[in-house]
């Protein structure tokens, strides 16, 4: 009767070893080992002298402004000096009474800023983005005059902020072709809800393109190859979109709509050019430091400006913390796709008997 049986003097060896390897054959060449590269001193001291321009310019331009408004909030606006009569000529030191004031006597003008910001920042982000993404499909078709469509497309985007509030402002006046096509007598630039809405339709003018560029960046790196195979498929126009190019294209608009959300909270020129300072319906948080530091007020102006920082800060640490792996191209999915592979079980090397 035939059996397999492992003889009672050998072992159960590891694939490689010597006692696994077949007669006749050469040993496998071993692989050599890796060594691990250590960070020297002088190595250091290069990354250090490669970054320092970088951080010089940002202790520069961002963390010292930050600490000296930082510091300013903590200072009231000057008063006058009752031994002289005069203004005097040290700002006196508040504490935090700038920063309390928003929960009481300021605070009423810091909120209806404050929700004008969200609601600009909303509104005109989703809009943006939708028109973006239609502008980018328009340009990445091959059709004949499409540079002249691109060109077109693009102008908006080219034209200074200043300038647009500009064209609008005339867009929107009293007897402007704003009213003359609706057949209708709107006072587009006075304070009330027709003034947010002439400043979202001038910024979605003006910032879509910027979306629809980067957007289309992203999908004119994506193969023929894949829509050739959907067709084939019988993927509809619809299903293409939604489950090729959206996916595809995911990192790029997410950029976008990040860089769109952090210029939109600090929304100034536009509706200040467009509409005017101290309209309520449409102050935001920087025109509200703006008119406190026109008035002299440094104090509240910092502590405004301040917690717009902060405002910015934490919608930027929201993007990278939730859509972190999508801004980076999915660079997390490796790991967890390692993760999960599955080691091929080891062979015994059993001997056959009869």
């Amino acid at each position: 009767m035939a059996g397999t049986a492992i003889p009672p003097d050998t072992a159960p060896h590891a694939p490689g070893t010597a006692a696994a390897r077949r007669p006749g054959r050469p040993p496998a060449p071993e692989r050599p080992r890796r060594r691990r590269l250590r960070a020297t001193a002088g190595t250091g001291r290069l990354a250090a002298l490669l970054v320092s321009p970088t951080l010089l310019v940002l202790t520069v331009v961002v963390l010292y402004p930050t600490l000296m408004a930082l510091d300013e909030s903590l200072y009231g606006p000057k008063g006058l000096d009752p031994k002289t009569g005069f203004i005097s000529n040290t700002e006196p030191f508040v504490g935090l009474k700038n920063y309390t004031d928003i929960f009481t006597q300021a605070g009423d003008r810091f909120w209806n800023a404050f929700w004008n910001t969200t609601f600009f920042t909303v509104v005109t982000v989703s809009l943006e983005t939708v028109i973006g993404v239609a502008m980018a499909l328009i340009m990445h078709r091959a059709f004949r005059g499409r540079a002249v469509v691109r060109a077109g497309i693009l102008v908006p985007w080219a034209i200074p902020t200043a300038i647009s509030g500009l064209l609008w402002k005339w867009i929107f006046n009293a007897d402007g072709i704003a009213n003359v096509l609706i057949g209708h007598q709107v006072l587009w630039t006075a304070d009330g809800f027709s003034a947010k809405i002439a400043v979202v339709v001038a910024d979605v003018w003006k910032t879509a393109p910027f979306i629809g560029l980067l957007v289309l960046a992203g999908l004119q790196v994506i193969p023929k190859e894949v829509y050739e195979a959907a067709r084939l498929d019988g993927a509809s126009a619809l299903q293409q979109f939604w489950r090729i190019t959206l996916p595809l294209v995911k990192p790029a608009l997410m950029v976008a709509v990040l860089f769109r959300c952090l210029d939109a909270l600090r929304m100034f020129d536009l509706p200040y050019i467009l509409i005017g300072a101290q309209k309520g319906s449409v102050e935001t948080l920087s025109m509200l430091a703006q008119n406190e530091a026109s008035n002299v007020r440094f104090g509240p102006a910092s502590a405004y400006a301040v917690l717009l920082f902060l405002y910015v800060f934490l919608i930027a640490l929201a993007f990278v913390r939730l859509l972190g792996a999508d801004l980076i191209g999915g660079v997390g999915g490796t790991k967890k796709r390692k993760s999960h592979a599955v080691r091929a079980p080891r062979r015994r090397v059993r001997e056959v008997t009869a």
